[in-house]
């Protein structure tokens, strides 16, 4: 991400359980011509995130079970507030595990990721800093509690493919995709991460990318 950190809180909103935040930034390459985000934006490895994003983001900040503190896009989070109701009604306690990071707080994870998994799994699973769809607070990393059990770690949230049917289910109804589909690596560039989700804020979008199985570079290519 190619924008220099000169950017300063502009306001902090109370806002239900978490906290309302709009940021501002002076840098040179910012779009002063852009006043909302973009919910389609693309961000991966080859498409780094606009340089204008942190001065037009709003979130929210909330804390889940085990104490981390997870920041989202305010519309994401909404959305993912009426899943998470959703998914309570099939007996799934859904959870957020991490939304939008810094570039600092995404290098943080690629260095423990390559101490604990090695490189060639951390170039498959982590993005590199600048080039995270997490940068964006659109795309969220669930996991849940099943039967009074916290399901938290990835080694263990994969063993439940019956459960993140269950969710995957229900993703489009809020307008949310899952990101990282099986079988299109070769695309997204990353493994296939069932708790990986993005927020697109378009529902009848959401159900045409879901019903056809394509991913969103293809959508966008498309167009």
């Amino acid at each position: 991400m190619k924008i220099t950190k000169k950017w300063m809180l502009a306001a902090i909103l109370i806002c239900g359980a978490g906290i309302f935040t709009t940021s501002c930034t002076t840098d040179e390459n910012d779009n002063p011509a852009v006043k909302e985000i973009d919910y389609l934006v693309l961000v991966n490895k080859t498409h780094q995130l606009p340089a204008y994003w942190e001065s037009a983001i709003k979130t929210v900040t909330t804390t889940n079970t085990v104490g981390d503190q997870v920041e989202a896009e305010y519309k994401a989070y909404a959305a993912y507030l009426k899943l998470k109701e959703a998914m309570a009604e099939e007996g799934v306690d859904i959870q957020l595990d991490s939304g939008r990071r810094s570039v600092a707080e995404q290098q943080d994870i690629w260095d423990r990721f390559m101490i604990k998994y090695g490189e060639e799994y951390t170039k498959n699973t982590v993005a590199v800093p600048g080039y995270s769809e997490h940068h964006t607070g659109l795309a969220l990393d669930l996991y849940f509690i099943l039967d009074g059990t916290t399901v938290y770690y990835n080694e263990d949230l994969v063993r439940y493919p019956e459960v993140w049917a269950k969710i995957h289910a229900k993703l489009a109804d809020y307008g949310f995709i899952l990101r990282y589909l099986e079988g299109k690596e070769d695309i997204t560039g990353y493994s296939y991460e069932p708790w990986h989700i993005r927020y697109i804020d378009d529902v009848v979008l959401a159900k045409e990318i879901t019903a056809r199985g394509i991913t969103l570079e293809e959508y966008l290519e498309e167009l």
